[in-house]
């Protein structure tokens, strides 16, 4: 399994309203593309405070490569992407994404 981890700061202005929207334009993925397993969205709630701007994000779970693949060319995300970036702090500065292969124990 892949996991997709996505950090944003979103640029000052942002209200809570719309990065809620964007959410929901994320979760509408799911179910469109074959191997996308599930999707987690919000706000940190961690008790550390490390965040570095970083209080939004979300993870996106994959079968394998080859899904993450097939949902990074889908027309649904290239067309979130853009919403996302436009909303992030500095655009494409404000995103930080992780890909983490999870191995079954």
């Amino acid at each position: 399994m892949i996991r997709h981890i996505v950090l944003v700061r979103f640029a000052p202005g942002t209200g809570e309203a719309e990065i809620a929207a964007l959410w929901e334009e994320l979760h509408a993925i799911e179910g469109r593309v074959p191997g996308l397993l599930s999707i987690a969205s919000g706000r940190s709630e961690s008790p550390e405070g490390i965040e570095r701007g970083y209080l939004h994000g979300f993870t996106a779970d994959f079968a394998d490569w080859d899904a993450l693949a097939a949902y990074q060319a889908h027309p649904d995300h290239v067309r979130f992407g853009q919403n996302l970036t436009a909303h992030a702090e500095g655009g494409r500065d404000g995103i930080l994404v992780f890909d983490l292969p999870v191995a079954a124990r």
